[in-house]
Parts: C-alpha cells; structure tokens; sequence
C-alpha cells in the first residue's frame, strides 16, 4: 500500500505531506476498527522479540522515534504498525510555532531529510490533553524540550516543567539537549551544564517516583557531532546521576556524506542513511565505556534489516526509527524483526534494571 502511496506524498512538500499523514493517522487512533484493521495489514505479533530494559517490558527492540509524533494524538495507529513502543514529542512547556517554514527537505537521492523545525510544539497543557487519550497499555516515552524564547541560564526550569507534567503519563522521559534546531540547546551537552541539569532531574524524578508511586527511567538524547572526550564525559555523568538510558544519535551538521546534493547547504539537521555510520560510530563509543552498564538506544540511518543488525552488534540494546519509516514504509518494522530472529535471539533480558 505505501508502495502506491509514497509516490503522491513525495510530489508534497515535506512537511505538508508529515502533516496530511499524521492528521490521518491521528483520525485512526480514535477508531479501534481501524487500528485493528492496521494491525491485521502490518501487525508482527509472531515476531516478538521483549526486551526487559529501565524496568520496563519493550515487546520487541523496534520503537518509534520522538519527532514524529509531537502532539500525541497518532499513538494509536502508529502503535498498530507494530512497534514495541512509542516516543512522543518532543513537547516543550509553551506553545511554540518553531522556525519559520521551509524548514523539511528530502534528499530523495540520499534516503535523508534536512529539517530545522525547531521544536515546533502544540505546548504541555494539550499535548497531555491528547496523551491521556491514549491507549495506556502502549508503552509511551515522552520526549521534553526547552521553549526557544527561555534564556539558556534558565534551561533546567524548562525541563523540570515538562518532567512533572508528563510524569504521570510516561513510561520513560527522554531529556532531548542534542537537537541542533534551537539556538545553543547543544552547549547543555557540556560537562557543568550537563552535570547540573542531570543532577537537578535526576533530584525531582526520585521526588516524583514516590508522590506516583512508579518508576521514572530518564533517558539522555545525545548529538552525534560529539568527541571521544565529550563521549567520556557524559558516560560518567549519566552513572552519577543515575540515568537509565541514552539514546543514541539526534541528527547531524554534518555534510560530508551528502556534499554532492542540492539541497545540503540547508540549515538544520541531517537524519537518514547518510548519517549511519557516524551514528553507529558513536553508539560503539559509548558501549566501550558503559560495558551494558546503561542500555543504549540506537538510531539514525536505520532503513534497512542489516542497518539494524548493525546498530545493535555496535551496542545497542533497542533501536528507533523515523527517516527510515518515510522512504521504506511500515514494512520495514516487520522486515527488521525477521532479520534481527534470523542473526540473534533477543529474548527477555533483565539488565539494567533500576
């Protein structure tokens, strides 16, 4: 069906196209009909593959990656696609229009999009509005960001803002610092930033873990556009301050792997198959310091089975996809799974259990 669809989405601007199919899909998960219809075109339930991570049974390794879905109203349908889980947002405190618009361009050459949206965000108030609307047995990570319009030096408020507010909805929250689409948002990956903000998280996420009386896992976005120095440095901070998870890479600045296309002097992040193996570059650093001690989820340039294989044989315990799910389709959920039951068995693993 996508086969037939792609085409006509693609004659689209990028983000008119994003738009049309996740107002779409926001319709369908309102109707169990018609999720159930999806399950029963796309559905893997004979390929489950659960992984026990942060103290949470993902279903299979093959989620949904945050900025997709920022204002929480397609989970349900996008869910049915099968993936094991679904990261939302990211949402900011604020209603936020975000840059201005073209801000999504596809290197249709490349598999790869260029974006500069700018945490373009429905705000906290209705995100969690259309999140309680969700299937609750979805397990649902919340992807939080800082407004642009908040002063760097004030950041850490931003951020507990959204912690409290999606606590009670979230299975996880994924501190999102790496998006290279807010002015000086990644100067928080910085050691003193970085310890600070972490510290103070970590803080309210144990305060909040005994007024709900549930676990809160955290889980760290990164950038790629990182060194072994700066990789070195948040490894010993996530072990300080008790982060659950990192994921692994946001999108990248760089060009090199796209410096032939028309559309690489464009402002913004690169995602796509380009950027996979720098992304895998920088999963692989970081397995080498934190030996499973914290799981990583890996993304970025996972369009294909072997891609997969590839990000997890690097270190990662689960991954995500978006650009990929854009140029293949649905199917590649499916397709992953059967590649990753064919190379090696991920059966329900309790480690990193806090």
């Amino acid at each position: 069906m996508y086969k037939l669809l792609r085409p006509l989405l693609f004659r689209l601007d990028a983000e008119t196209s994003h738009d049309l199919v996740l107002d779409g899909l926001a319709k369908a998960s309102n109707s169990r009909m018609i999720c159930q219809a999806i399950k029963l075109v796309y559905g893997t339930k004979n390929l489950s593959k659960p992984r026990k991570l942060m103290g949470l049974t993902f279903p299979n390794p093959v989620g949904l990656a945050a900025g997709l879905d920022k204002q929480a109203n397609a989970c349900n349908a996008l869910h049915a696609f099968g993936f094991g889980w679904i990261e939302l947002g990211t949402v900011t405190p604020k209603p936020q229009a975000g840059n201005e618009k073209p801000r999504m361009f596809r290197l249709t050459n490349h598999n790869a999009i260029i974006n500069r949206m700018g945490f373009n965000s429905i705000g906290l108030d209705k995100f969690i509005t259309n999140l309680a609307k969700a299937n609750p047995d979805i397990i649902k990570g919340i992807n939080i960001g800082k407004n642009a319009a908040t002063p760097m030096e004030h950041a850490n408020d931003d951020y507990l803002i959204g912690l409290r507010r999606v606590a009670e909805f979230a299975d996880y929250v994924t501190i999102n610092i790496s998006s290279p689409n807010t002015k000086n948002l990644r100067n928080l990956q910085q050691d003193e930033q970085l310890d600070s903000l972490l510290g103070i998280l970590n803080h309210e996420r144990q305060r909040l873990s005994d007024e709900l009386g549930k676990a809160i896992p955290l889980v760290l976005k990164i950038s790629p556009d990182i060194d072994q120095v700066q990789i070195h440095g948040i490894t010993r901070l996530l072990r300080t301050h008790q982060i659950d998870g990192v994921a692994a890479t946001n999108t990248t600045l760089s060009r090199h792997s796209v410096q032939n296309s028309t559309l690489a002097p464009q402002a913004g992040g690169l995602s796509g198959s380009p950027m996979h193996n720098q992304s895998v570059e920088i999963i692989s650093a970081l397995y080498g310091h934190l030996r499973g001690e914290i799981p990583i989820i890996g993304m970025g340039g996972i369009d294909s089975p072997q891609a997969a294989i590839t990000t997890l044989q690097a270190g990662a315990d689960m991954i995500q996809l978006y650009s990929g799910l854009i140029y293949q389709g649905p199917k590649l959920i499916s397709q992953i799974l059967k590649g990753i039951q064919k190379t090696k068995s991920y059966g329900v693993q309790d480690q990193h259990h806090r």
